[in-house]
């Protein structure tokens, strides 16, 4: 609009000449502008794991976005314009709303400029303040996705039955199922077969598929409703487990735990791993948040221990090579050959029965032939005979010799109870191991409070009240040890970043006074954020530093474009006047800030306008994206009061600086004698 009222009503004559030198004009602050919103977003291209997956999207959506309207603005935009712009203009003043922004924002900015020290004054207070407010927000990795459904992991001792389990589970599932909310339950014991899963019959998985919220009892949330269910579920000897079934499949593929929070004890004994973890677990209950708190029970499994005799075995003539040979067969399985169906092979195994291979008195009645060479089929053979020959009589008896002597009607045959010493020993159900050190788990959730805080005093406490041997450490797992290796990446990388961009605004400005000018947007945009962040009770997590990282992009970017108004206007005056005073500096540094009014205005509304939306959403990922736009939306604002009222006055402080130094080196005019 200035350079159409230039030349006057016939300025249609010259639209091309006029909108070729307006985007001469905002094309090298737009460039800049873009770069320093794509390097803002390096951050977030350098996260890995759980979270790169999750921003990586957002990141190169926004990337591509900035680079494609950038180029529109500085091509198709200045064509539509000389093609579009005609007749009368209006200035800014003829709008209403403008008009009433102007009457309010004019006397600020004066005062503003009249009182700089107070103006300063207040932004650092405001800063302080905010900074004193971040010190009491929370950490957590990420904010709590809700699925929409929950998976129940209860675990047991480890010597559990099938049936038992069976049993329980059961059980389980008719008491989850008669619970109002719930639509459908499913049960797991044991596992697949699969070597991607395994789970131990100890372990328990059942999903739990809830019913829209809309037909859930008044006041009923999912915390109360996972309280409810954990009260009605309290059976003895089982501890349980609550999450949901994503996130469990998350942190069991990248940190080994199937809950929230791990804490993995390290050394080279399984009894003493034990003790610690239990030892653990009674601490870590009595800590603040913690929850479904249980320790991985590493012994508690039952072995059938067969040890060879050799002196009996000697007096009949075997050696333990023949005697292992006949446990292979007759309870392990041995491969007699293999089938063939269409191109996959499937090996053949023989074994005894399952009646005979779980009652210890029968196992010890299993019959050796002494043939000096013993195969799987001689074995089973030996069995076939002495099972056909004498029983004993009564459904039950095990593969033996007529009258129970080791010299039957299998010529040569002794049982196995002579040469070897069979018992029940008690061992470990599952032996663990990371980074060449035995492992045990304390596993458990963290609820009422944030995870970061609750990681720092469960630390102290464990630090305190558990001594640990040498050679035995303590490491904390699970979506903790996600949080401080995105808390590594982001502190490593955006200082670089912010190098980079104070390199680039000091290759715009030529001057690093100007680049740290423009770099003060940063710290007073992120002031709004916290702000809210705190008003709304969200924890410091990945998506909120996402958001910070696109939020200091943009402030960034409206510092330069404000910087550039000013400057123009600067020049404009000096032009003008023929030289350069404080009063028509002070004269430029507000019409520059005037004129910069109403593009942030429109920027500021736009970004509101698109984020006020996600505050009232509750569908399944808003718990995610709310805690992102929270420091958009919060900062946004604060970055609004910084660009225009500290802005100008830290530029105008700056120039008169300047211009002072400038006066004082002029040579002083010569005088007559």
């Amino acid at each position: 609009i200035r350079h159409a009222e230039q030349h006057g009503e016939g300025y249609e004559k010259n639209i091309r000449k006029i909108t070729e030198k307006a985007a001469h004009l905002v094309g090298r602050p737009i460039f800049f502008a873009m770069a320093i919103i794509i390097l803002a977003f390096i951050p977030v291209f350098a996260l890995t794991g759980t979270e790169g997956k999750m921003f990586h999207p957002l990141a190169f959506t926004k990337t591509f976005a900035m680079v494609g309207s950038t180029l529109i603005a500085v091509t198709l935009v200045p064509v539509l314009c000389s093609f579009l712009i005609r007749g009368k203009l209006h200035k800014e003043e003829d709008n209403w709303t403008m008009n009433a922004l102007m009457r309010v924002y004019r006397p600020v900015l004066h005062w503003a400029l009249a009182h700089r020290k107070k103006t300063v004054a207040i932004a650092v207070v405001l800063f302080s303040v905010a900074v004193g407010m971040a010190t009491r927000i929370g950490k957590e990795f990420m904010p709590p996705l809700n699925e929409g459904s929950l998976l129940f992991m209860p675990v047991t001792l480890p010597n559990i039955s099938i049936n038992e389990a069976k049993r329980l589970v059961t059980v389980q599932d008719r008491i989850i199922k008669d619970t109002p909310e719930v639509e459908y339950v499913l049960g797991k014991v044991g596992r697949a077969e699969t070597s991607t899963d395994p789970s131990p019959v100890s372990m328990f998985e059942t999903i739990i598929l809830l019913k829209p919220k809309e037909q859930w009892r008044p006041g009923m949330t999912q915390e109360k409703l996972i309280g409810e269910l954990n009260a009605k579920l309290q059976i003895p000897g089982v501890a349980n487990g609550w999450t949901m079934p994503i996130i469990n499949r998350i942190n069991m593929l990248s940190t080994g735990v199937r809950t929230d929070l791990g804490v993995k004890i390290y050394g080279d004994d399984l009894d003493k791993l034990t003790a610690l973890s239990v030892q653990a677990e009674e601490i870590l209950k009595k800590v603040p948040g913690a929850v479904d708190v249980v320790a991985e029970r590493v012994l508690g499994g039952t072995y059938l221990d067969i040890e060879p005799d050799r002196q009996a075995a000697a007096r009949y003539g075997l050696n333990v090579d023949n005697i292992n040979d006949v446990i292979e067969t007759a309870l392990g399985g041995m491969t007699v050959t293999r089938t063939l169906e269409g191109r996959q092979r499937f090996p053949v195994r023989v074994r005894f029965l399952w009646d005979y291979r779980q009652d210890i008195e029968k196992i010890k009645r299993i019959p050796i032939p002494r043939a000096p060479v013993i195969t799987g089929a001689s074995v089973v053979a030996a069995a076939s005979g002495g099972a056909e020959e004498g029983m004993g009589g009564g459904p039950g008896g095990s593969p033996s010799m007529g009258g129970g002597g080791s010299m039957g009607a299998g010529g040569g045959q002794i049982l196995l109870g002579q040469v070897a010493k069979i018992s029940v020993t008690p061992g470990p159900a599952m032996i663990n191991s990371e980074n060449s050190f035995l492992r045990s788990v304390v596993f458990l959730n963290v609820r009422g409070r944030d995870m970061g805080r609750f990681v720092d005093e469960a630390k102290t406490v464990l630090e305190r009240e558990m001594k640990l041997p040498p050679g035995y450490f303590v490491e904390w797992s699970g979506q903790y040890e996600n949080q401080i290796r995105a808390k590594k990446t982001l502190q490593m990388v955006v200082p670089l970043v912010l190098l980079i961009i104070f390199v680039l605004l000091v290759m715009v400005y030529r001057s690093v006074k100007e680049a740290l000018h423009v770099l003060l947007a940063v710290p007073f945009a992120l002031t709004g954020g916290v702000y809210l962040l705190y008003i709304l009770g969200y924890n410091f997590s990945v998506a909120v530093w996402v958001g910070f990282i696109a939020l200091f992009g943009t402030a960034v970017q409206t510092g330069v474009v404000m910087v550039i108004y000013l400057e123009e206007a600067v020049e404009r005056v000096k032009h003008r006047d023929g030289r350069l005073t404080r009063e028509n500096l002070k004269e430029a540094v507000v019409e520059g800030a005037l004129l910069r009014l109403r593009p942030k205005v429109m920027t500021v509304s736009t970004v509101v306008a698109g984020l006020l939306p996600l505050f009232w959403s509750t569908r399944t990922g808003a718990e995610v994206m709310k805690p992102l736009a929270t420091p958009v939306l919060g900062g946004m604002v604060s970055s609004l009061l910084h660009v225009l009222v500290v802005t100008p006055v830290i530029f105008l402080w700056i120039r008169e600086r300047e211009l002072a130094k400038a006066e004082s080196v002029l040579p002083l005019p010569a005088t007559g004698s």
